[in-house]
């Protein structure tokens, strides 16, 4: 008697276990899921902090870009911006003042390189994007 209600409890434990991880694999999967590029929140260029617009500026005159790393294929493996063949996007360093590195700004562009498709602006290392428009 006892074993079989040992096995009932570790049948239901087994049962709670595979329940909370299908839930949380399913919210998972959600939050992972990118947006479609108009579903992104948006931010003009005049919303762009100072050194954002400039950075923008320099994209629309094809440089010269101050760090080394800017124009250097993103790829997009946090996957928040829409699915692209790799190489479609690029990112950009925005300056960040008494930042002692590249800082956490980016200004991320798709499609060719003075006339991007479309831009990106991310404050937070690639957590968030908003979409720039003009």
């Amino acid at each position: 008697m006892l074993r079989a209600a040992t096995s009932r409890t570790n049948k239901s434990g087994l049962a709670v276990f595979f329940l909370a991880a299908m839930l949380l694999g399913t919210n998972l999967v959600h939050a992972r899921q990118p947006l479609p590029a108009n579903d992104l929140p948006t931010i003009s260029v005049a919303e762009l902090p100072r050194q954002g617009r400039e950075t923008y500026q320099l994209i629309r005159q094809g440089g010269p870009f101050p760090y080394e790393k800017d124009g250097v294929v993103f790829g997009n493996r946090e996957r928040q911006l829409p699915p692209q063949a790799r190489g479609y996007y690029h990112e950009y360093t925005v300056r960040t003042p008494r930042a002692r590195n590249r800082g956490a700004r980016r200004i991320v562009c798709g499609g060719r390189v003075q006339v991007p498709d479309v831009c990106y602006y991310t404050g937070d290392h690639y957590v968030s994007f908003r979409r720039i428009v003009e």
